[in-house]
């Protein structure tokens, strides 16, 4: 897809976006308790998540004919196909249960093994961090790139507590403190999408995690790359979209991060 097509799709999504997330955003304090779901340990759904990706699945398909999806609720059969969309419709379900104003849609669209687009769309404060390859990443309009601090005694980073697989609780603690010790500060939002879109903005210095979903991380991983950032697993690879574990930050932090992280977490 040549850019300005790119740029073009880019502009659409992102108004389906804003129309789903204000949809979202009206719901809130509305769902009852018994209405939600569980999933799996600690991973909650309700009719908010289901509907929105039904019209975001819906919005898309009508955007670019005959993509395949990748969609965490499933409104649609996973698929391989030259484009993917891969969709989170609502990153941060718990907070958004609990009220908490942190939750977020995301979008990115995959051509062959590489992510093409992105768009994390935080519902609260209508704010939407987009970006094309190519494009650069941006924010309401304004470009944006990564924390220009090279010091990382002065950095903020963020994280996301293992909620379901504690195989690695050691090693994740290990690191964990490091960091306390090591920077101004260690914070957890709880919408890995708006982790990886506040480091591509500058407002996090860099943000680690495991046992993520490929909906969870696509979109924020081109947010990231467009600002100027570094991207990788914990092992200094690029498997970090299906592979469950991923570093973001400024060169950097990215690499006083990934030094510690290999202390601690064995490749098997």
């Amino acid at each position: 897809m040549e850019k300005p097509q790119l740029e073009k799709l880019c502009y659409s999504t992102r108004q389906l976006v804003a129309e789903v997330g204000s949809f979202i955003k009206k719901q809130v304090g509305k769902v009852d308790e018994n209405s939600i779901e569980t999933k799996s340990k600690n991973s909650l759904v309700s009719y908010v998540d289901k509907t929105a990706e039904q019209r975001l699945v819906s919005g898309l398909q009508a955007r670019l004919d005959g993509a395949a999806f990748l969609t965490e609720e499933e409104t649609i059969v996973a698929s391989e196909g030259t484009y993917q969309w891969i969709i989170d419709p609502l990153d941060g379900t718990t907070n958004f249960l609990h009220e908490l104003p942190i939750f977020s849609i995301s979008i990115a669209l995959r051509f062959e093994n590489q992510i093409i687009m992105g768009i994390v769309y935080e519902v609260n404060k209508e704010e939407c961090f987009y970006a094309y390859r190519g494009g650069g990443a941006w924010l309401n309009d304004q470009k944006i790139s990564v924390s220009d601090n090279t010091v990382f005694e002065d950095g903020l980073i963020a994280t996301g507590f293992p909620y379901y697989d504690f195989e690695h609780m050691d090693a994740y603690f290990g690191v964990l403190r490091n960091f306390v010790e090591r920077t101004r500060g260690i914070r957890r939002l709880g919408s890995a999408a708006v982790d990886l879109a506040y480091v591509a903005c500058g407002r996090f210095d860099g943000y680690f995690e495991y046992s993520l979903n490929a909906w969870d991380v696509a979109a924020g991983i081109i947010l990231v790359e467009e600002a100027g950032g570094k991207v990788s697993d914990f092992y200094g690879g690029n498997n970090y979209l299906f592979g469950k574990n991923i570093v973001v930050g400024t060169k950097t932090t990215h690499e006083t991060m990934l030094k510690t992280i290999g202390q601690h977490f064995v490749k098997a």
